[in-house]
């Protein structure tokens, strides 16, 4: 729901920006922004929404963040207009255009707010009616730098007998759900669009949440299910002992084809009947289901560690969902969701080149070209990480790095190759081979390109670039 032209009016005498200086323009979004702005011993924050259905303008008591990285407008209008005061602030006519005119030493600047609901937009113009930016460039509509934009010369004067029904369609609404009638209509109307309308409000924006982290919840419950089923299998590897140690203690009751031995169970008594192999000898019989009982024991450490890795996973999923609907700030929340819900870079995430990602407990970073393959190897890798490129194609290099008695997991090796073809000249078929490798294994080429290594004891893989999993992925992203 946008506002309409006798709300604006309210709007703009309740706020008395004449005079007001800028002190700074933030954008937490590509249609969101925001003036603080002083004087008169105060100092406020003035909100521009162009979101389609709740296109406004009002004072905001509540922090704007400012987005990961910075936006152009935003850029543009602390380079043009921060340290101006504002000279006027009205609105033409009917037809929910804001002017307002800001004075900066010599120069004149007129800041546009188009408040309609589909088409909304803020431009900065010369005294002259020049565009010098647009927060949504059109240049179908002139809205675009070097166009032009005076709207005051163009617009429609209402008809004459027009006002009644202007009246009668456009009335200042009431906002009941703020409880509190002694507020302004300002105060009303930010409680209001932050609890219920349009992109920017809370239920939609934690709906947004809970879809998001649910998601990612219930397919890491899926797979915990999974991998649970599989150690129980593994727990009950340690018959497979047994049946080594009662067949060493019954060597001479095998004879030669038998394929079946029936013994007593010394381990837990009764009688038992252990399947045979023709052809083997009792002690290569007993020796096979020790190596059965070996692997089934080595494998089912590497389940406990996928299984409290996932673990780890739900639970920090769980808390941030529960944080993510704890936040009261609409802005603050769309800010996070925009980024994947991922915790902010650490300084060594901001020092490290290319993209990285975080999949449960395994950090998977991409150099996207020659420089940040060369400064990977060199600075941010370690021997027994491993190293993923395309085959015959040119392209990223991906290192998965490794953790101490810990073998990568298949899911994690699949992510990374899907990583190495997405970022490699081949992604457009949609598969292709790479090879992997520890990095102590890659030799620099002497006098070679930078970054160019030659692999040995490489592996090879076969990747179809799953979709679904790099969406994944990207929501993994560690933003810098």
């Amino acid at each position: 729901m946008s506002l309409n032209w006798k709300e604006i009016n309210l709007i703009l005498s309740e706020l008395d920006l004449e005079g007001m200086r800028i002190e700074k323009a933030v954008q937490s979004a590509f249609d969101i922004v925001a003036l603080r702005l002083y004087g008169r011993g105060a100092s406020k924050t003035l909100l521009f929404s162009l979101s389609p259905g709740a296109a406004r303008l009002h004072e905001t008591s509540r922090p704007v963040p400012k987005n990961s990285s910075p936006l152009r407008f935003a850029e543009f209008l602390n380079s043009r207009i921060v340290n101006g005061r504002i000279e006027s602030a009205v609105q033409l006519g009917k037809d929910r255009i804001v002017r307002i005119v800001i004075r900066r030493g010599e120069h004149v600047f007129r800041l546009y707010a188009r408040l309609w609901s589909n088409a909304a937009n803020i431009i900065v113009t010369d005294e002259e009616g020049t565009v010098l930016d647009a927060m949504r460039r059109l240049p179908r509509r002139g809205e675009k730098s070097g166009g032009r934009y005076a709207p005051e010369e163009t617009m429609e004067q209402n008809a004459p007998g027009k006002e009644s029904q202007a009246q009668r369609d456009y009335e200042i609404r009431e906002f009941p759900e703020t409880g509190d009638e002694t507020l302004s209509f300002n105060k009303k109307i930010d409680d209001w669009y932050a609890g219920h309308s349009g992109a920017l409000s809370l239920e939609k924006l934690r709906e947004q949440a809970r879809k998001t982290c649910e998601g990612s919840m219930g397919r890491i419950a899926a797979s915990l299910e999974r991998l649970k089923e599989k150690e129980a299998e593994f727990a009950a590897s340690g018959q497979l002992k047994e049946y080594a140690g009662i067949i060493l203690a019954n060597q001479d009751a095998i004879g030669d084809g038998d394929e079946w031995l029936e013994a007593d169970n010394f381990y837990r008594g009764g009688k038992i009947r252990i399947p045979l192999e023709k052809g083997k000898s009792p002690a290569a019989q007993a020796e096979a289901y020790y190596e059965r009982y070996r692997k089934a024991k080595s494998g089912g450490i590497e389940l406990r560690a996928e299984i409290e890795a996932g673990e780890r996973e739900l639970t920090a999923l769980e808390e941030r969902l529960a944080g993510l609907l704890a936040e009261e700030n609409p802005l603050v929340l769309q800010k996070i969701l925009k980024s994947g819900g991922t915790p902010p870079a650490t300084g060594a995430d901001r020092k490290r080149p290319g993209l990285s990602f975080r999949r449960r407990d395994w950090l998977i970073m991409v150099g996207r070209d020659a420089s940040e393959n060369d400064a990977l190897l060199r600075r941010h890798v370690k021997g027994n990480d491993i190293w993923l490129h395309a085959r015959d194609y040119p392209g990223a290099y991906v290192f998965i790095k490794q953790h101490s008695g810990k073998s990568v997991p298949l899911d994690i090796l699949l992510d990374a190759g899907n990583l190495a073809i997405f970022y490699s000249k081949g992604r457009n078929g949609g598969e292709g081979d790479l090879f992997y490798t520890p990095v102590k294994y890659l030799r620099r080429v002497k006098n070679g390109k930078k970054g160019l290594v030659l692999p040995s004891q490489e592996k090879n893989l076969h990747i179809k670039t799953d979709p679904k999993r790099l969406a994944e992925l990207e929501s993994c992203r560690i933003e810098k």
